[in-house]
């Protein structure tokens, strides 16, 4: 596919030159007729070409036999042929220079085996010719700003700035009708159906350029590419709100959402995590979802959960008190200055409290008066008017006096409920002009602030600067790991012991309660006593993970006659059960009583995600209390912080009534290490360590059981994490000219404070020659930008830094940083390099290039790519070294082709 430059190759669907309707027809009421009428009754500047064998024209147009017989290159073709024609038409369009299709038909991997097996013959064709493909079994796709109305819809939508994306044609032809009528508008309307090829991640990536989006809006049944998604949505979402419906929580409903689309689903547990960990923002209703984007596009985000609430009436304050707190909000507690304000105007009967009830006789200035004293008080994150029509208000007339407070209330947002029908119309339409969200009832604008604070805490989390988790095993334990695990898969079994799994988690820096194997009472007793009574014994078995369910485990062993008998006891249940073989003695451990609390630490594959992880209280009740949290591996501290705060045995972690609390920095970085061996060990399936017990004095896993994927599943096909983890195959060494050695690896999140260093080392020069033009130092180093510079999505970019280590005492130091970034959609890649003014001309910047490109050839790009300001000569004398060509122009355009 060649593109031109600045070009996107999913243009081809939003703003093509031409497009082709194959399966073109005038017979009334079918598709083909409906998608040409819709093209040729909304011009979008460019032509329509019918493609029909047996019609020499189709409502007035003149028709094709085929679509090579068309006499230009055709961008788009949308195809409405049966699904067994399909692969046919696109090999024709592959040979014509299609670069985009759209797949409306129907009776793909939906109906079955052998729609799976069509739907993958297209994928075959379009892949190798480089056409994306949008579908099959979709409604089409609009874009209302330049009048392209590719879809069997009605009617076009109303022009926007709201994208909507739909896997459910149904639903996004309900979703139009409902807009026109309330008047709603788009920037972009899409139906991705089954997601063959173009997916959410790819409209996400486009849409996030496009200056006329302002906020994505998706219904999800399935989320296709995970990675893709997750990569794309982290990228976007801090720019734009990315706000998600996902249908299929039930597992009846999932199983009805898998039935449409034909695809696989996993945990919606897990998707949610998974959100969270990305920006994106769920919601519950189709009325949520448009509520949010309104309300987004109009108010700040809240920096906390607390919400202030005005009202003239008790009951409606209640309700709406109800709505918050449920949903995880606050109340805020008014501070004693805004309690003093409020005193000296409100009637002596007003609430004295927070919902603020200004009571039934308020006339407009007291609302006002209220809201701007409630606004001022620094205890409040958002604020939250009431309204119900009474014959003292006047709810236009306070409409008006409150407009100038949609913008001056000290950066919080406001909401209003403005209660009753045509008595408050007017004033609703006033306060939503100005630039306040109103709603009809106050516990669903209380649903919408909690919405507003839970995605502002989404964001903020994102690109929080954790602290480095240091590694407590070196690479030879990693690599000790890693043929352990190999050695039990090539035995072809896939159950660890309890004694090579707590072995490969110490090889992994997790700490294990010391345990010995005893292969007779005798051993058992001299186990007991070199690790100190009282022990617990535990069944030892290669084929039997949950020990508890044969009765095999003894707790609290306090003498030898204890341990012998619980070692007979234990073999004894296994015959029993008629499973002689599956007792291969016993392990000692030494019973634990420090009185911590019961943890669990471990971890899952999802169909969609990969490896997930799991926190929470452990102990033998863990699923009866089912208190957890779920996370995508990789972690670092900020996240593995995260995880803990959404479950409630957090709190108790945190110390209540008077405990101490336990070291929940240690747990972070313990729960980082835990991450790091479910990334490196893909061969992992399961992970228990169940309990792991913390106190104040210490973290220990008390058990663990780690299952592994059948030797049948080869290495290259074993589940991967669906965020791309830390890449250490680029870490290596760089000599400098005067003969001073380098570390060179991939940036890190825990880097952000050494390139606020790094940053005060440049001189202006170097720093104008690098953006090509001059930033301030603190412009460079706000935690906005480094945070962004920082926490790389190793998917799409990567930056490799080089760092002097540590010596005499001084910190290490980045001294240059070298950046490769994708082009969305494309096989191009741009770097970027800068290197302190100390360090220039030491051959330092060639050999970060040199790693550059060779990171450009493992992602498969085909152009490597610079912008170069023409004074910088150094810089293109190192690109011409390394086989770039110097294009001229305003900025010079450097690029090699591999």
């Amino acid at each position: 596919m060649n593109l031109e430059k600045g070009k996107h190759p999913l243009d081809v669907f939003f703003k093509p030159r031409n497009v082709a309707v194959i399966g073109a027809s005038e017979r009334p009421g079918s598709v083909g007729r409906t998608v040409l009428w819709n093209l040729l009754s909304n011009p979008f500047g460019g032509a329509v070409y019918p493609v029909n064998s047996k019609r020499s024209n189709v409502l007035g147009v003149v028709a094709y036999p085929s679509i090579a017989a068309i006499p230009e290159r055709v961008d788009l073709a949308v195809v409405v042929t049966p699904a067994p024609s399909v692969p046919g038409v696109i090999r024709e369009c592959a040979a014509a220079g299609v670069s985009g299709v759209i797949v409306i038909s129907a009776g793909f991997k939906e109906i079955g085996a052998e729609g799976a097996r069509l739907e993958q013959e297209i994928l075959s064709v379009a892949r190798e010719a480089r056409i994306r493909v949008v579908g099959p079994n979709c409604l089409g796709v609009m874009n209302p700003s330049t009048g392209l109305n590719a879809t069997f819809a009605g009617s076009i939508a109303r022009k926007g700035n709201v994208a909507f994306l739909s896997q459910s044609g149904a639903l996004l032809t309900a979703i139009l009708d409902w807009s026109l009528q309330a008047n709603v508008g788009f920037s972009a309307f899409a139906s991705l159906g089954s997601m063959l090829d173009v997916g959410f991640g790819d409209l996400i990536d486009y849409l996030g350029c496009d200056p006329y989006t302002k906020s994505i809006l998706i219904y999800m049944e399935s989320i296709g590419d995970a990675r893709a998604f997750l990569s794309a949505a982290r990228s976007v979402a801090l720019q734009k709100p990315i706000i998600v419906i996902k249908a299929g929580r039930t597992a009846q409903a999932a199983l009805a959402a898998a039935s449409h689309t034909g695809a696989l689903t996993g945990s919606d547990e897990v998707l949610t995590a998974a959100f969270c960990r990305t920006g994106i923002l769920r919601v519950e209703s189709i009325a949520d979802l448009f509520n949010m984007a309104d309300t987004l596009a109009k108010q700040p985000r809240p920096t906390g959960k607390r919400l202030t609430i005005l009202t003239n009436a008790g009951g409606p304050g209640v309700l709406a008190t109800d709505a918050l707190i449920t949903g995880g909000g606050e109340l805020t507690e008014l501070s004693p200055a805004a309690k003093a304000k409020l005193d000296a105007f409100l009637p002596l009967a007003w609430s004295h409290a927070n919902p603020v009830d200004v009571l039934g006789d308020a006339d407009a200035e007291r609302y006002a008066q209220a809201l701007e004293i409630a606004g001022d008080d620094p205890n409040s994150d958002g604020l939250l008017v009431v309204l119900t029509p009474q014959d003292m208000t006047d709810a236009t007339l306070t409409a008006e006096r409150l407009k100038p407070y949609a913008h001056r209330t000290n950066g919080k947002p406001v909401l209003a409920s403005w209660m009753g029908g045509m008595d408050v119309a007017t004033g609703k339409r006033i306060l939503s002009d100005a630039g306040i969200p109103t709603f009809a009832y106050p516990d669903s604008a209380a649903r919408i602030f909690n919405y507003m604070w839970q995605y502002s805490a989404n964001l903020r989390g994102l690109y929080e600067t954790p602290t480095l988790a240091e590694e407590s095993t070196g690479e030879a334990g990693k690599l000790q790991a890693r043929a352990l695990v190999k050695s039990i898969r090539a035995e072809g079994r896939t159950l660890l012991t309890e004694l090579e799994s707590k072995r490969l988690m110490t090889l992994h820096g997790i700490p294990c309660v010391e345990t010995r194997l005893a292969l007779s009472a005798e051993e058992a007793v001299r186990s007991a006593e070199a690790v100190g009574y009282p022990v617990v014994v535990k069944l030892h078995s290669q084929t039997i993970t949950h020990k508890s369910d044969v009765g095999g485990v003894k707790l609290d062993l306090r003498d030898a006659a204890a341990v012998r008998a619980a070692f007979e006891a234990i073999r004894a249940r296994l015959v029993e059960l008629g499973n002689a073989d599956g007792f291969e003695g016993v392990t000692v451990q030494q019973m634990v009583r420090t009185g911590g609390h019961e943890l669990i630490i471990g971890s899952s594959v999802d169909p969609q995600f990969g490896p997930v992880l799991l926190f929470g209280s452990g102990g033998t009740m863990v699923e009866v209390y089912r208190d957890r949290s779920l996370g995508l591996p990789p972690l670092n501290t900020t996240l593995a912080r995260r995880m803990m705060e959404r479950t409630k045995v957090y709190e108790v972690l945190r110390g209540v009534r008077g405990q101490k609390p336990v070291d929940l920095a240690a747990l972070e970085k313990l729960l980082v290490r835990f991450s790091q061996l479910v990334v490196e060990e893909p061969a992992i399936r399961e992970i228990d360590l169940n309990p792991v017990l913390a106190s104040p004095e210490r973290i220990v896993a008390l058990d663990a059981r780690v299952v592994l994927h059948g030797p049948e599943i080869p290495d290259a096909k074993l589940p991967r994490s669906a965020i791309r983890p830390y890449p250490t195959q680029y870490i290596g060494k760089a000599r400098l000219r005067s003969g001073q050695e380098l570390i060179v690896r991939p940036i890190r999140p825990e880097d952000e404070p050494k390139m606020v260093q790094f940053h005060g080392e440049l001189s202006e020069e170097s720093v104008y020659l690098r953006y090509a033009g001059f930033m301030k130092l603190d412009g460079r180093v706000a935690h906005d930008r480094l945070a962004r510079i920082c926490f790389v999505d190793y998917d799409r970019e990567m930056a490799l830094v080089a760092e002097r280590p540590s010596q005499d005492g001084r910190p290490t130091e980045l001294l240059a940083v070298g950046r490769l970034t994708r082009e969305p959609g494309t096989r191009d890649a741009e770097f970027a390099l800068l290197v302190v003014d100390a360090l220039q001309h030491q051959g330092l910047g060639a050999d970060l290039l040199a790693r550059l490109i060779q990171v450009a050839r493992d992602w498969g790009m085909e152009r490597v790519t610079a912008d170069i300001v023409p004074r910088n000569e150094p810089m293109q004398k190192l690109c011409r070294k390394l086989g770039f060509t110097i294009h001229s122009g305003e900025l010079l355009h450097a690029v090699k082709v591999l």
